[in-house]
């Protein structure tokens, strides 16, 4: 079997079974929350995150790894690399992850694939185990590209989020019509479609949100008995597996993680955000 390594960027959830896997590469992002820089590594702590921009009068803000760091993990024995990143059209990751694959390219010879995942957090966690998937059976390079490519376009990641400022701020909802104030508490389902993010509909409260996303990721991706389903939280597991046990009740998945934000997933998805990757 062909040796293979995949490198993604830290806005990418994978399940815990995976945290110490050599094969994979995690690229960090970098958040200032005021005049604190914090690195999206295993440093990263979660609840003091969350408390440091509840305290902050200003916005966060987040720079993605820079090309020679994409560069430098492409530094490997193994004979294909396939690079996972959030979308494009969300962070010039993906622009970055190019540029230092051609760098390293312009010195030495390897198979390299750059995958913009058209996505972010759980549903480009979905991106990363197809690769995994695929380079795992021994496949050749192009053969892996090519279905990876097409899994791509039929991944979907659904979110429902307390707060939308952050993303509001950061110029990441410019495709979204304008949406009605939170002290009527509403509160929209979104989703990613072809890597820009859209309002698929509304509820009043959260958990009718919830329930009303399930039923949306339901009705657009009913093949569930051969799909592996991802919920990524921000700080509620209990949210986590309320989603969990209504889409258990209604469907039977291939398998169904839930799983914990790290750095750059947290401060967009904000306390108590739900995305489910299918």
């Amino acid at each position: 079997m062909r040796s293979f390594k995949i490198v993604v960027d830290s806005c990418c959830e994978l399940p815990g079974k995976y945290k110490d896997d050599p094969r994979i590469e995690v690229v960090p992002f970098t958040m200032e929350v005021g005049e604190r820089l914090v690195v999206d590594d295993h440093t990263f702590n979660q609840k003091q995150f969350l408390k440091w921009i509840a305290e902050c009068p200003t916005c966060p803000k987040s720079a993605c790894p820079s090309p020679e760091r994409y560069m430098e993990a492409c530094q490997t024995e193994a004979e294909d690399v396939y690079i996972v990143t959030i979308s494009s059209k969300l962070s010039s990751s993906y622009n970055s992850a190019l540029l230092g694959r051609d760098m390293y390219l312009e010195s030495e010879t390897k198979n390299i694939h750059v995958c913009d995942s058209e996505a972010a957090v759980s549903g480009e966690g979905q991106l990363a185990l197809k690769a995994i998937e695929l380079a795992e059976q021994g496949l050749p390079f192009a053969q892996v590209v090519k279905r990876l490519e097409a899994f791509r376009d039929e991944v979907r990641t659904y979110f429902v989020l307390d707060n939308l400022e952050t993303l509001r701020k950061n110029g990441r909802l410019t495709g979204v019509k304008a949406l009605v104030v939170s002290t009527l508490n509403i509160k929209p389902v979104m989703s990613a479609v072809k890597g820009a993010i859209v309002q698929k509909g509304q509820s009043i409260g959260t958990k009718k949100a919830l329930t009303k996303m399930v039923d949306i990721v339901l009705r657009e991706r009913p093949d569930s008995a051969a799909s592996r389903l991802l919920i990524a939280h921000c700080n509620s597991p209990e949210r986590a597996q309320a989603v969990k046990k209504m889409i258990e009740e209604r469907a039977k998945y291939k398998e169904i993680f839930i799983l914990e934000t790290k750095g750059l997933s947290t401060m967009y998805t904000n306390d108590g955000g739900v995305v489910i990757g299918v």
